[in-house]
């Protein structure tokens, strides 16, 4: 039975839905003495892990370092949405990148799915997949919107059956009143993260990936070689990659300079009646909508309503997340009003000026490779570009990995006591245009 908590920590985890309901969740020793390896990996998010996978079948020999444990951050706390997509409009990249870059990144933005797809089926990874996903509009703009969306998919050759839904249908995918229509995707869906991330882990360790948890790393030594200290041991390696996303901070502040921490917030409601959870949401699809501070829901496996968003850049959480939240629930759900919630938690995501992500390498350390600021669209690009790494580190190139580095990407001013206020006054001026339109 799955117990109810409202604050506080698990194993190391978030006291989350996701670490109540994961089952065992195994550890990994801290690092100890001074091993090598043809690469060092640090952080144990999708990124991370799925880089070290990558490598592994590779045939490269890789240790990951973890500060906490593998899934603490928001790989193992976010929404569960498995949703097409690199970032909010690529097509505005084509001076940089080209009409084929454009290309190359709405085709990835599908076919990074499809490894999220083929890596649970491969290896039978139990992540409560459901497909499905609904995006909603606030607007008659946004939904006539949907039909351009569509037909681009189309031209795409999506694949997967869609269908617009009119204003007048939307009870047949949500029971709320608050849309102007809707398009519906069953190449998307949902699932449980820190399930998968989990499951693979054990899929890197079972290639020979030494995993290291509780090992927080403190210095960073350049050269031909790495060397990367943590408190009770040093790693040696060829190639570096940093896979911090939001956690970074002053390890590397040319990349932690560009990404911004934002907080996310989820609650999760008591379980459902069957009945109930049916006539919520008909067909069990992943929903979020098209606001600046957006709301994504979804069902759980055990038929509770997971509800998210609210991006916070204050750098300050809610004092109380479910009481923060609820409200914007019941907006949407206001037949929820009885419902008791029985988790809350949040943690930090990250945001780049352009919501697009930045993959590339050091130009002053060329054995040095990142990728992080996924801007709320990790679960499936972490995937993606976690194969990008692997191929340049590898082979010594990857086209992929060229255009996704061919996008700018600014470093938020201000430093860091700054740079939230700024973009959190930037944020209000879009929310107020989007309350005037």
């Amino acid at each position: 039975m799955i117990q109810p908590n409202l604050s506080g920590s698990a194993n190391g985890h978030a006291r989350s839905y996701y670490a109540a309901s994961a089952g065992s969740l195994p550890g990994y020793p801290s690092l100890e003495g001074q091993p090598s390896a043809d690469v060092c990996v640090i952080g144990g998010g999708f990124t991370g892990v799925n880089t070290a996978i990558e490598l592994a079948r590779r045939g490269l020999s890789v240790i990951l370092l973890e500060a906490r444990r593998i899934g603490w951050g928001a790989s193992g706390r976010n929404g569960g949405q498995l949703i097409r997509g690199i970032g909010h409009e690529v097509t505005g990249f084509a001076r940089y990148v080209g009409q084929e870059g454009v290309k190359y990144l709405e085709q990835a933005g599908i076919d990074s799915v499809e490894v999220v797809r083929q890596r649970i089926s491969e290896h039978a990874i139990d992540c409560d997949l459901r497909w499905g996903f609904c995006e909603l509009a606030n607007t008659p703009a946004q939904f006539a919107a949907f039909q351009a969306e569509q037909d681009s998919l189309v031209r795409l050759g999506y694949r997967h059956p869609t269908r617009l839904v009119a204003p007048q249908d939307m009870q047949q995918v949500v029971a709320s009143s608050a849309y102007a229509g809707g398009l519906v995707d069953m190449g998307s869906g949902h699932l449980h993260p820190l399930k998968l991330v989990l499951g693979e882990a054990r899929l890197a360790a079972s290639l020979g990936v030494r995993i290291f948890e509780q090992s927080p790393v403190l210095e960073l030594t350049h050269g031909d070689s790495v060397k990367v200290r943590c408190a009770t041991g040093t790693v040696t390696a060829g190639h570096l990659v940093l896979a911090c996303n939001a956690h970074l901070e002053d390890l590397e502040p040319r990349l932690s300079g560009k990404v911004l921490p934002a907080g996310s917030y989820i609650i999760t409601t008591e379980p459902l009646a069957e009945a109930r959870a049916r006539q919520l949401i008909p067909d069990n699809l992943a929903l979020c909508d098209q606001k600046v501070g957006l709301d994504y829901y979804r069902l759980t496996a055990d038929r509770r309503l997971l509800f998210g968003g609210a991006c916070h850049y204050s750098g300050r959480d809610p004092a109380d997340i479910a009481g923060y939240m609820r409200p914007k629930m019941l907006k949407v759900f206001p037949q929820l009003q009885d419902v008791a919630i029985d988790f809350q938690w949040g943690g930090k995501i990250g945001i780049t000026a352009n919501r697009f992500p930045q993959v590339g390498r050091l130009s002053q350390y060329p054995n040095v490779y990142y990728a992080q600021g996924y801007s709320g669209h990790g679960l499936n690009v972490t995937h993606w570009t976690a194969r990008l790494l692997a191929e340049a580190i590898h082979a010594g190139h990857s086209r992929g990995l060229d255009v996704f580095s061919g996008v700018p990407h600014m470093t938020f001013p201000g430093g860091p006591a700054l740079r939230a206020p700024l973009l959190a006054l930037g944020m209000l001026w879009h929310r107020m245009r989007e309350m005037l339109g």
